[in-house]
């Protein structure tokens, strides 16, 4: 089964291959346009999950590969970005600072640290 789908997939047209995954997202976008609110929490769960499990199989070589990836794409989106864009992650990313740092301070509050 696995085999015919391989060979069906490398087969395929750019075209075929792009109407495809339009498809699989339409489908995943009707589904979660659908879902609760307590069935997305659980879908998000189970994905933070399966991270968390992968992370923690990886092997050192792995996770550098992995991270350098990040970096990349990283690198890689900040020479597209404009200007603006620029600024405005920016201060995005100064403003989760500082909430986060808030709720570091009040989390250690409420423990009494």
């Amino acid at each position: 089964m696995a085999q015919r789908v391989q060979d069906r997939r490398a087969e395929e047209t750019e075209e075929q291959r792009n109407s495809r995954l339009s498809d699989m997202a339409q489908r995943g976008q009707d589904r979660r346009a659908e879902e609760t609110e307590e069935q997305r929490n659980s879908r998000l769960s189970d994905m933070a999950q399966r991270g968390q499990e992968r992370r923690a199989e990886e092997t050192e070589e792995q996770r550098n590969r992995r991270l350098a990836v990040m970096r990349q794409r990283s690198h890689q989106r900040r020479a597209e970005e404009t200007e603006e864009q620029r600024k405005e992650n920016t201060f995005w990313a100064e403003h989760n600072v500082y909430v986060s740092d808030n709720i570091c301070k009040k989390n250690k509050t409420e423990a009494g640290i």
